[in-house]
């Protein structure tokens, strides 16, 4: 979500936190702020906005120093202005403090704090932090830090620094991500890998209710009784390629068009020898995965709609029965589980509040855990029993979209694991299965070379003001998909439906204003599908479909057809995803939206 970045070393800080957030803009943001020490005081800028904003305050008022900490802000608490942004500053301006996550007690601390005289000057959770902490400093910053976690309750990475303790930065995380970029002679922070690229390929990752001392020389990481713990640095590649648009205008088309070879690439990592490898975090033994029962598939946003699919695939290919439910609901319902059930995290970030909330809600419940993620060494990762990475690469643009087919392509290749330990698929079976999803990288190529062909289509549509998508079976979720991408980017109100729920409420909304986009690829429900876009067409509905190559049939119905090659019903959303993201891309970017940071939204939401 928000994005955190420091910096202790010799180099001009200012520029390097303004690099540093730069590097992490992808995130999502309302407002961005640094704060320095430069000798006995600090020096802060902050503004609204973009972070231009902020270098040309910079730029125009100079400062300086050798410790500092910066921040992007999506606002949760208190609405986007400069005095909200941050950092922010305890009572007599000694202390600076950048935060993300929610402080779920801060209006109890606040009123606490109030009655000893504090003074508060923004309407953010984040404010009490500093105070709290200026209310237990005795000298020593990490004595302060460590006393005040022990006081706040919710979700939060912070970094703080002080006039009274200089030369360090105290970083700490509870529930947010934090990593420590280790330097020569220099050492860094961020809430994400990205903005140490060029820095540093040594990290350490903060675990939940760590705290570290960082100086120019040095790192140390202490848990909440203030013992140290011995952390070894990791060794990560940070390329500045991921930051590189290829030529492209946005981080979006480029990743929509990486696809093909994002499954080109996870076909032959996890095809090897003539069987499916899941990879070194995959660690469930056969006789654990034939006693599984049932299996409840936890996700948010994209990540959900991807675990839609799965359901489909798991109970006709395993025949496994399979819920999917939001993370957001999961973790605040009761379910009736067993020991046989497999609860399945999908998170492109690895971080999302919810799903990990979804994660330890199932740890406590002793249930075994599966996640799929994107991002290795991530929080849901690491406290995961297993994990599977989709391997999509960094995806910088907010809305997904490699990922999302990625996560799907992982999750089929888990239901063909799964069958054929539970023996409902034989080995030749699954060999044939795998040797089609070997030609769905040309496929998808073949696809995504249309994309003149529905830009000229996305030009008829950019007045709408109103979508419905629909879809049936297994493509009902790519129904969802295809709206979400739509609304999330072009801000235009769309909605996914199952077809065949037409009739029970969505048709009253059909007129000749409301554009239908629909998948009626070859399937075995499309004869329905077909039915239900007559229907959609005597209302007047303007159709777009999504149809299989050499469907001559559609063309009588729809008013736009996006032709896709014929595919296998069962990976078809992978192939029917292409056609959505390209439309609902063209559509925001003529509409002169920021495609790749669209407003409200962040890449990984990391509050609940």
């Amino acid at each position: 979500m928000c994005g955190i970045v420091g910096y202790i070393g010799d180099k001009d800080v200012a520029s390097v936190l303004l690099a540093g957030l730069w590097k992490l803009e992808y995130r999502g943001y309302d407002s961005c702020g640094i704060a320095v020490l430069n000798g006995g005081e600090i020096d802060l800028r902050k503004t609204t906005g973009r972070l231009m904003q902020l270098q040309e305050l910079v730029d125009k008022t100079p400062i300086s120093g050798n410790v500092g900490i910066g921040h992007t802000r999506w606002a949760t608490h208190g609405e986007p202005t400069s005095i909200n942004a941050h950092p922010h500053l305890d009572c007599k301006s000694k202390i600076a403090v950048v935060h993300n996550g929610i402080i779920e007690n801060a209006y109890v601390l606040r009123e606490k704090l109030i009655k000893s005289m504090h003074i508060f000057k923004s309407n953010t959770d984040t404010e009490v932090i500093p105070h709290l902490i200026e209310e237990n400093f005795q000298g020593n910053l990490l004595d302060a830090v460590i006393k005040s976690m022990k006081e706040l309750e919710g979700s939060f990475a912070i970094a703080v620094i002080s006039v009274d303790d200089p030369g360090k930065i105290i970083a700490a995380r509870k529930g947010s991500p934090l990593i420590i970029g280790i330097g020569e002679n220099e050492n860094f922070i961020a809430s994400d890998i990205p903005a140490l690229a060029g820095h540093t390929k040594k990290i350490i990752i903060l675990e939940e209710g760590q705290v570290s001392l960082i100086t120019q020389n040095d790192v140390k990481v202490y848990n909440l009784d203030g013992k140290e713990i011995k952390k070894e640095p990791e060794k990560i590649d940070i390329a500045m390629e991921i930051l590189d648009k290829k030529g492209y205008p946005h981080f979006m088309l480029k990743e929509i068009m990486e696809q093909p070879d994002v499954i080109r690439d996870n076909i032959k990592d996890k095809w090897t020898n003539n069987s499916i490898n899941l990879g070194e975090k995959f660690k469930m033994s056969s006789s654990e995965l034939a006693s599984i029962t049932r299996i409840i598939i936890q996700a948010c946003g994209t990540s959900w709609h991807a675990g839609y699919v799965a359901k489909y695939l798991l109970e006709d290919i395993a025949r496994i029965h399979t819920e999917i439910d939001i993370s957001s609901e999961f973790r605040y319902r009761n379910p009736v589980v067993s020991g046989e059930t497999l609860v399945v995290a999908v998170s492109q970030s690895g971080e999302t509040a919810d799903t990990l909330a979804g994660v330890r809600e199932a740890k406590a419940k002793f249930l075994k855990i599966l996640s799929f993620v994107n991002v290795r060494n991530s929080t849901i990762a690491r406290e995961s029993d297993n994990a599977i990475y989709i391997n999509a690469g960094p995806e910088i643009g907010v809305a997904s979209t490699k990922a999302y087919t990625a996560e799907i392509f992982s999750l089929y290749l888990f239901s063909l694991y799964l069958a054929r330990i539970k023996w409902t698929l034989g080995d030749n079976i699954v060999e044939k299965r795998i040797n089609k999803l070997k030609e769905l990288p040309d496929k998808m190529e073949k696809v995504l070379e249309k994309k003149g062909e529905i830009e000229k289509i996305s030009e008829k549509y950019l007045s709408a003001k109103n979508f419905l998508f629909l879809g049936r079976g297994i493509n009902y979720p790519s129904a969802l998909e295809g709206a979400l991408k739509l609304k999330e980017i072009s801000y235009i109100h769309a909605t996914g439906y199952p077809a065949g729920e037409m009739k029970h409420g969505p048709i009253a909304l059909i007129d000749e204003n409301t554009p239908v986009f629909a998948v009626v690829t070859n399937s075995s429900v499309y004869d329905k599908m077909m039915s239900n876009l007559e229907e959609v067409k005597a209302r007047k509905g303007r159709i777009i479909a999504i149809a299989t190559e050499g469907d001559e049939r559609i063309k009588e119905i729809a008013e736009d057809v996006i032709y896709i090659p014929d595919v296998d019903e069962e990976i078809s959303p992978i192939l029917t995803a292409l056609p959505m993201q390209l439309f609902a891309y063209y559509v925001a970017a003529k509409k002169g939206y920021d495609v790749d940071k669209p407003r409200n939204l962040a890449k990984s939401v990391t509050v609940e």
